[in-house]
């Protein structure tokens, strides 16, 4: 990337939708990149960082009319919740705004303007749901019926939720509005969609070397055939952003989602007297998105298209991520592992999830664990073993002992001092390639060495006949324990405020590593962190258990009829190896898997699981199929069988065998 070689950044996070409260995963995201920012900062580069509310859509709609509230009361609440959650966790953000603001209308429009002047823009009718009763277009969501899949009722119009089949509103069978639940009818529409293919070769050419090559390789597979059109407009009544020219038609919400990365900088710029193009048309200037591997297509093909087509600065580097996992599984509800920002915060301090997320962070799009017990334990053991301990044992014994002042370092710690600030350039280069597991290794090490320096000079036996002596001692340790802190600061900020006002010392930088504490005052030793408690986590499981769903949903169940014991004797579930996973384009919520149910055969599967797994989660894992079940005709191809999931309240879940099973063993 070679971000080392430019000192202005603006960067941003993927921006929260403003209709779910902050969770675990959240806070990754934002840690990570709140990480980077601060130590890019400290190295003394211009770095930007700005973030916003996702305010537009039809699920805010529909959300504010369930609390009986207006969108505009229901994203002004939702904002101050996230921003409080955000910064609970000591994000500092440069601007946190919202997508719903006069800078992002002004600034989506001139989009649009620009790539219909260019001739980006295409018209087009298509048929839609239209209720006579209330005049107006329904989006899917407005939409509610009988699933065609299972024939599941009161299903919303665009998947099922009890079988997970995807479907278009005009597939559903008897179809209502949801607000009048009249009948709707079929109805043209004009919409507007951006040509994307106009930018197959620049996106080609551009997404090498600017995103992990994990990413590139899985986005290539788009290459293959052309891009399809961008459908970018939806019918009124919608909360969003009005496009200049057509009356009642508004932004599809992932048109001006990203352009709120802009509008947030607008706003900032304009509050400190600066120009918002000198970050968005200033090749000087590097853009770094971080967000989650489940948008990667919206920011490495719309979002780039878009920019190029506006004439603005494209991405230098798109950091995609993994998922959170809790104790090796997906987040779940019902088992109190779906955690939320707020729930965390009320039972442990931030830090301790600053520091092992800093543990676990690479520049891969992987998944995270997070595992509560090596959670406990690696907090406790190094954050507040090796490392505070060193500053806690140090500081007390010369304020105690020794007045409180410094001397010189004796020979043997300044030979560990003068290795900390050896591991200085590849710790650098660590954080600024996001490999902050390594830096935190390099950081272990020192404080390892720290440790073994002071057990072995043993200050404690020699304060009393000794006491020069072991003044040296303990200002070598005091000295090495700077060092660690400034290594730290950007993953403990508030910490590390702690710590330097301990060790008499404005705010630390890279550049003081080469400094010595000699004599110098030391302030008295004050409190900077404690052993978790595991009692602490269990009781943060337990309230996220008792606030996850007791009751099933009634939509699940109703209109679902008992069946015979023969009937269910019908049903041939096999178990199947999943030998091939691709993304469905088009499809929000299908995946394309080829299965291997044994003997030879495959089956073709479209599965509505893609919010709960990516490809690369089901690749070559045993799952069980509805073996015998009547193939079905989609748009995309025809579904030959469907694989089992379970409905967890935060996602689905795949059925798996217990036990390693070969393809084609019958379940029983």
């Amino acid at each position: 990337m070679g971000i080392m070689s430019r000192n202005r950044i603006l960067m941003t996070t993927a921006l929260p939708y403003a209709n779910a409260s902050i969770h675990l995963g959240h806070i990754f995201e934002h840690v990570q990149a709140d990480i980077w920012c601060r130590f890019q900062k400290m190295k003394g580069n211009e770095c930007v960082f700005v973030c916003a509310d996702d305010t537009h859509g039809t699920p805010v709609m529909i959300s504010a009319q369930n609390r009986g509230i207006t969108p505009e009361k229901l994203i002004e609440d939702i904002q101050k919740e996230h921003f409080a959650d955000l910064t609970g966790f000591e994000v500092e953000y440069d601007n946190y705004y919202t997508t719903h603001s006069q800078e992002s209308t002004e600034l989506a429009q001139s989009f649009f303007k620009a790539m219909k002047a260019e001739g980006y823009i295409s018209e087009k009718k298509i048929e839609q749901a239209y209720c006579e009763h209330d005049k107006m277009f329904l989006p899917d969501r407005f939409v509610k019926g009988t699933c065609p899949n299972c024939g599941a009722e009161d299903q919303y119009g665009d998947n099922c939720e009890v079988c997970a089949a995807t479907y278009t509103p005009d597939e559903v069978k008897d179809p209502f509005c949801v607000l009048c639940k009249n009948k709707p009818i079929s109805k043209e529409s004009l919409h507007l969609f951006f040509e994307l293919n106009h930018f197959k070769d620049f996106l080609q050419n551009w997404i090498g070397g600017h995103t992990q090559k994990e990413v590139t390789n899985k986005m290539m597979e788009w290459f293959e055939e052309d891009l399809r059109s961008w459908d970018i407009s939806r019918d009124a009544p919608y909360f969003g952003i009005p496009i200049p020219g057509y009356e009642g038609k508004y932004f599809y919400v992932w048109l001006d989602a990203p352009i709120g990365y802009i509008s947030a900088t607008k706003n900032w710029a304009d509050k400190n007297n600066k120009n918002f193009l000198d970050y968005w048309k200033n090749e000087d200037c590097e853009i770094h998105h971080f967000i989650g591997k489940d948008i990667t297509y919206f920011h490495t093909l719309f979002w780039p298209a878009m920019l190029k087509a506006a004439d603005y600065n494209t991405p230098e580097f798109v950091h995609v991520h993994g998922f959170i996992n809790v104790n090796g599984e997906k987040m779940s509800k019902s088992k109190g592992t779906f955690i939320n920002a707020r729930t965390y915060l009320n039972h442990a301090d931030p830090m301790y999830l600053r520091y092992y997320y800093a543990s676990k962070t690479s520049p891969t799009s992987d998944d995270i664990d997070l595992n509560m017990d090596d959670f406990v334990g690696r907090v406790n053991a190094e954050l507040i073993g090796k490392i505070t301990n060193l500053a806690s044992r140090g500081v007390q014994m010369l304020h105690k002992k020794l007045d409180g002042k410094t001397s010189v370092m004796d020979p043997d710690g300044e030979k560990v001092f003068n290795i900390s600030i050896a591991a200085q350039d590849r710790i650098s280069e660590y954080f600024d390639q996001r490999e902050f597991s390594k830096a935190m290794q390099e950081i272990r090490s020192i404080a390892e060495d720290a440790n073994k320096y002071f057990d072995e000079k043993a200050p404690w036996k020699t304060i009393k006949e000794q006491p020069e002596e072991t003044r040296k001692v303990l200002t070598s340790v005091i000295n090495i324990y700077k060092n660690i802190l400034i290594y730290l600061k950007p993953v403990l900020p508030e910490y590390s405020k702690k710590a330097e006002q301990i060790l008499n010392l404005g705010s630390l930088s890279w550049s003081d590593l080469e400094k010595t504490l000699v004599e110098h005052p030391i302030n008295e030793y004050v409190h900077l962190a404690t052993r978790i408690d595991p009692d602490q986590v269990n009781k943060m499981i337990e309230e996220e258990k008792k606030n996850a769903p007791t009751k099933p949903d009634t939509k699940i169940s109703k209109g679902l009829p008992l069946i015979e014991f023969d009937d269910f004797m019908k049903v041939d579930l096999k178990t199947a190896k999943v030998i091939e996973c691709n993304e469905v384009e088009g499809a929000d919520k299908l995946l394309q898997i080829t299965a291997d149910v044994g003997d030879g055969e495959t089956k073709n599967i479209f599965a509505g699981i893609k919010s709960s797994y990516s490809p690369d989660q089901l690749l070559g894992k045993t799952v069980v199929i509805v073996n015998n079940l009547k193939p079905r005709k989609m748009k995309f191809g025809t579904s030959e069988a469907m694989i089992l999931a379970v409905d967890t309240g935060n996602g689905l879940s795949i059925v798996e065998p217990e036990k390693q099973a070969k393809p084609g063993v019958r379940v029983k």
